[in-house]
């Protein structure tokens, strides 16, 4: 089995759908499934399956397949959404309040905590459940919490100051809609950078280039 920090970046960002293909398998009534099937199902090589999952020790047997209730378990484990990262939201805006409406945090592996949000027309405001608080509850309410993720919905020119404050309250993971690069500042923290307009531009790109065919 490989050490953590030694999986390229490309196998740990298909983890992820090998735990939503296996659960959708899940729910459909199998039990059991060779690398060549799923291959089939994910539109990947066998061997490209094999070599990722071999990176964690592996999990099917030759001739046999996986077992995919233990492959789904044992790949939950890996991405950690059996634990429990106490999680904090900033930026109640629209992004902000569909994000902690519609993610099912609890199934990956998190807790939302608590909601901030700079603008005092929102303070009190109930968004699933919990109150947003003012921004200057940030320090008292997370020395409570001690959340270990926050997830970032506020514009770009906030991010940076925010960040600082953040970082120094323990925070080791960002989920960040900023369009800030944290990483620029900060090497001892995990960042999953998310931009929905380079996602667009992907999608645009291919239509274009089915068009011009």
């Amino acid at each position: 089995m490989s050490k953590k920090s030694e999986i390229s970046s490309s196998v740990i960002k298909r983890l992820p759908r090998y735990y939503r293909f296996t659960d959708e398998l899940i729910k459909q009534g199998y039990t059991r499934i060779s690398s060549q099937e799923l291959s089939e199902k994910m539109s990947l090589t066998a061997s490209q399956i094999r070599q990722d999952l071999n990176c964690f020790g592996g999990f099917g047997q030759q001739g046999y397949g996986y077992n995919i209730v233990e492959l789904h378990s044992e790949i939950g484990k890996i991405l950690g959404v059996d634990r429990r990262f106490e999680t904090v939201l900033i930026g109640a805006g629209n992004l902000g309040k569909a994000i902690a409406l519609h993610m099912n945090f609890e199934k990956k592996g998190c807790h939302l905590a608590a909601i901030f949000d700079s603008d005092p027309e929102k303070s009190g405001e109930i968004i699933s459940g919990l109150s947003v608080n003012p921004m200057d509850k940030l320090e008292e309410l997370c020395s409570e919490i001690k959340p270990a993720i926050a997830v970032l919905c506020i514009p770009k020119s906030a991010a940076q100051e925010l960040a600082d404050r953040l970082v120094n309250l323990g925070i080791k993971g960002f989920w960040n809609f900023s369009h800030y690069d944290l990483k620029l500042d900060y090497s001892n923290i995990v960042v999953e950078n998310v931009h929905l307009g380079d996602s667009l531009l992907t999608l645009t790109y291919g239509v274009s280039d089915m068009t011009d065919k």
